[in-house]
């Protein structure tokens, strides 16, 4: 990671970290924070790098290992299982042919689940990358999936 294109465009205090963290992995072709960030991330702000991983490790939306181009994020509250989503994620498990926290072989989706996205009016949800997707049914799905596979 280059300091420089990254580290630089935020101060270096320890109240940074969050928002560096989601700079870089939103930056990353893989869409996660590797070991040479997290270590350059803590000589930056001057923390432990024991403090950095445990920032990386608690929050859901990070990722300690590489991911697809599409992240697929489903709600897997209460409302939302109660309006569907637990056949869904088992739809998207055979769709994609992976399993929960898994990304496809070429490198296209990874399937996640979320506890909770705030969109309970338009149960089940989920979000893709940054897309919010309400009302989902397998048809829906499917649309977007196949959407998503031949741009």
């Amino acid at each position: 990671m280059e300091k420089d294109t990254s580290l630089v465009k935020f101060p270096p205090r320890k109240d940074s970290l969050l928002q560096i963290l989601h700079h870089i992995q939103d930056n990353h072709p893989n869409q996660y924070l590797s070991e040479d960030c997290l270590k350059a991330t803590a000589k930056y702000l001057d923390l432990p790098l024991s403090s950095v991983y445990g920032v990386a490790e608690y929050y859901s939306m990070f990722s300690l290992k590489p991911r697809g181009r599409y992240i697929i994020r489903i709600c897997t509250s209460p409302v939302c299982g109660m309006m569907g989503s637990t056949p869904l994620v088992e739809w998207l498990k055979n769709r994609l042919s992976i399993g929960v926290g898994e990304t496809t072989p070429d490198g296209l989706f990874t399937l996640e689940e979320a506890e909770c996205l705030g969109r309970c009016g338009k149960a089940p949800s989920m979000i893709i990358n940054r897309d919010f997707y309400g009302n989902l049914t397998e048809d829906v799905l499917e649309g977007i999936i196949s959407n998503l596979s031949n741009p």
